[in-house]
């Protein structure tokens, strides 16, 4: 089909969650909230990490990783939706919403990879104690972070570079609080099947495996803690990846959820009401469930705030 508005478009419209203006305070107090209880929990997180010598650990090395993406990955979306609903302005810049797109994709991988690497590190702990500080020494630990890394901005680069290659027609109002790739595709007026094929053969490879190896890690581990005899034991060791279990429970359950329910409805503004859970509401409640869940952090946290 040949469009008849075709245009190298300068900017997007982000209808965000409500167009109802009576709602866009409640929305901007509601947001600034959640994000600043995000930051700051996260970031007491790294902070108590950093300060107590005793969590210079695999494990809590890669809790102050995923903390930190977890800042970036809520500021590369909310701060510019609190911006717009502040000046009452929807508009986003073509570059502005690339970058978006770019970081949003980064960081949401870098989620996934961050949260496998932390169930490979509980899966040694407790399957192969003795041999724990040798295999999970400081060098595989930094070997596993920036491999992570690698693959994620070669991916969000990717999907990226393809969309600066459409055209997009004059209607350029995306339905949503963010540019998220799959409704600026929509938008595009050349043909869109490479980038569809690309976009959906990275989830399945870059979000499936990464859960493959989580639900394998977790497998070995239920398998390992079945033979120890003592309840006690059974407790302690189960104890140590709790916290972990419930984050990545909740990552992926509200993330399967979004994309399961938007593709049984072409509803998009409820499409972006639900995306709020894993793009939001995960990362500020993960400082909660490691705090409140885990005795070492509760404990670092005191003596961090106690100074």
């Amino acid at each position: 089909m040949e469009p008849d508005n075709v245009t190298q478009s300068s900017e997007f419209l982000l209808l965000g969650l409500s167009e109802e203006a009576q709602l866009q305070p409640l929305l901007f107090g509601l947001f600034l909230s959640m994000y600043l209880i995000t930051v700051l929990g996260n970031l007491l997180i790294i902070l108590a990490i950093s300060s107590d010598s005793h969590l210079h650990t695999p494990m809590y090395f890669f809790l102050s990783n995923l903390s930190l993406v977890d800042i970036c990955f809520t500021s590369t979306t909310i701060p510019k939706m609190l911006v717009n609903i502040q000046t009452h302005s929807k508009v986003i810049t073509y570059l502005g919403c690339i970058t978006q797109i770019y970081f949003y994709i980064h960081f949401a991988g870098l989620d996934e990879f961050i949260l496998t690497v932390m169930a490979y590190d509980r899966y040694v702990a407790i399957c192969h104690p003795l041999h724990y500080t040798v295999i999970m020494n400081p060098s595989l630990c930094g070997l596993l972070v920036l491999v992570s890394w690698i693959i994620s901005i070669l991916n969000s680069l990717l999907q990226c570079l393809m969309v600066l290659d459409l055209s997009f027609c004059s209607d350029l109002e995306i339905p949503h609080f963010f540019c998220e790739l799959k409704q600026v595709l929509q938008l595009a007026c050349s043909d869109t099947f490479p980038n569809d094929i690309v976009m959906y053969f990275s989830a399945g490879l870059l979000a499936g495996g990464p859960l493959a190896g989580i639900l394998y890690s977790y497998s070995k581990i239920v398998s390992s803690i079945r033979t120890i005899s003592s309840a006690q034991g059974k407790y302690k060791a189960f104890s140590t990846c709790a916290s972990h279990l419930s984050v990545v429970s909740l990552f992926y359950g509200t993330s399967l959820g979004v994309y399961l329910g938007s593709a049984s409805t072409h509803h998009s503004q409820s499409s972006a009401v639900a995306s709020v859970m894993y793009a939001v509401v995960t990362p500020m409640l993960n400082p909660f469930i490691y705090s409140l869940r885990n005795k070492d952090i509760k404990r670092a946290l005191e003596r961090f705030l106690g100074r």
